[in-house]
């Protein structure tokens, strides 16, 4: 049977209607990035419990309003994979995230399935299926579709299905359902999906602790920020990020200073975004001293914590293996590294169930009140009796 997508609104109504009252579905989406700001979409595939449809999204006056309202039922779960990308082409279309959620690649870490597993994997071992990715590179805006890009795209979530099923047995089956609600909280977060131009400077990393630096840092990558989105393409087409960060600490108040900065091509000084630049550059200059952005702090690390490091890296992997559950989940090794600085340090690893299952340990083991040893191949926690 040949496959089509669905790319009229009566046949998308039709498809929606019949979704109504599924305990969930799986949700996917194709899309393009690499000339635009904004994510162009064009295909979003869905499986309901009787059927899998690819939607047309670029098809010529088909309304997608159904199926935003489909993605809106608070009684459907949404089923994702690493969906970050998918829900915020839906919030950006909506203003809202298509709750309740589940993303089976959070819940695969919390199941144990390791770091960041990638679909193909993942519904290798849960499903034993084998999916075709000859297409993941594939230009999905160019029409008419080939069969070949249809199956692959329904792959996506006709597997998705029975993989959220297993997922959520496991998760059940060992209590660790109320881990994944926490896990979900930045997925759920609308804040996760602003993409506020005055905040931008954040994304740019400096050692530079000079505040006036900063104010001309947060001004230059709003305005650059602004006209991404006002052009729709990539924010570095504007001017990259090395060119930014320059720019900060030059500060050129003349055309003729921007005009020598090597950050630039030649002529830009007389351009519009030159113009653009200059005027960025004098409003950071006319902030009160009192006003300036305070700088990004620098944690200042006592030195010799590289032993004490080592240890909690292996306690970290000694818990992930007894408990079965992804190592990145809890701890990264930056988050290790405070902890051996900081009994207190503000790292997930020491609150919630991530304390329970590691931060007490990782806390006991600095403190001398348990100790780490080999029997066999396994390691082992072992209490040390207090001192008499």
């Amino acid at each position: 049977m040949e496959l089509a997508p669905i790319a009229d609104s009566r046949a998308l109504i039709d498809f929606c209607d019949r979704q109504r009252g599924a305990d969930y579905l799986a949700v996917d989406t194709e899309f393009l990035r690499d000339r635009t700001y904004w994510p162009r979409l064009c295909l979003v595939q869905v499986a309901g419990p009787n059927e899998a449809v690819a939607i047309d999204t670029l098809a010529p006056e088909l309304d997608l309003q159904p199926l935003y309202d489909l993605m809106a039922d608070r009684s459907l779960l949404k089923v994702f994979h690493a969906g970050r990308q998918d829900l915020e082409i839906f919030f950006h279309a909506t203003g809202s995230i298509p709750e309740p959620l589940f993303d089976t690649q959070v819940a695969a870490m919390v199941c144990g399935f390791g770091d960041q597993v990638g679909y193909e994997g993942l519904v290798a071992k849960l499903v034993g299926a084998r999916t075709d990715k000859s297409s993941r590179f594939t230009d999905w805006s160019h029409r008419p579709l080939t069969q070949k890009q249809l199956k692959y795209a329904l792959a996506d979530v006709i597997h998705l299905r029975p993989a959220y099923e297993k997922l959520a047995d496991e998760l059940e089956k060992t209590g660790r359902t109320n881990w994944l609600d926490q896990e979900m909280g930045v997925l759920m977060d609308p804040d996760t999906y602003r993409l506020d131009p005055d905040r931008a400077w954040r994304r740019l990393k400096s050692r530079n602790s000079n505040r006036r630096f900063h104010a001309v840092l947060r001004e230059l990558a709003a305005w650059r920020e602004r006209e991404a989105q006002r052009r729709d393409v990539p924010r570095n087409r504007i001017v990259r990020d090395d060119a930014i960060l320059e720019l900060a600490a030059q500060a050129p108040a003349t055309k003729d200073a921007l005009s020598r900065s090597r950050a630039l091509p030649k002529g830009y000084a007389n351009s519009a975004a030159g113009e653009a630049i200059l005027e960025a550059v004098a409003r950071a200059a006319a902030i009160p001293d009192a006003e300036l952005p305070a700088a990004p702090k620098r944690e200042k690390r006592p030195s010799g914590l590289g032993p004490v490091t080592d240890l909690l890296k292996v306690l970290l992997k000694h818990v992930t293996e007894k408990y079965n559950v992804a190592p990145r989940l809890i701890a990264s090794a930056d988050d290790l590294e405070r902890i051996a600085a900081d009994d207190d340090a503000d790292v997930r690893a020491l609150s919630g169930w991530r304390r329970e299952l590691f931060g007490d340990h990782a806390l006991a083991l600095k403190r001398g009140e348990v100790a780490l040893t080999t029997k066999g191949n396994r390691t082992l926690l072992v209490d040390l009796q207090p001192d008499e």
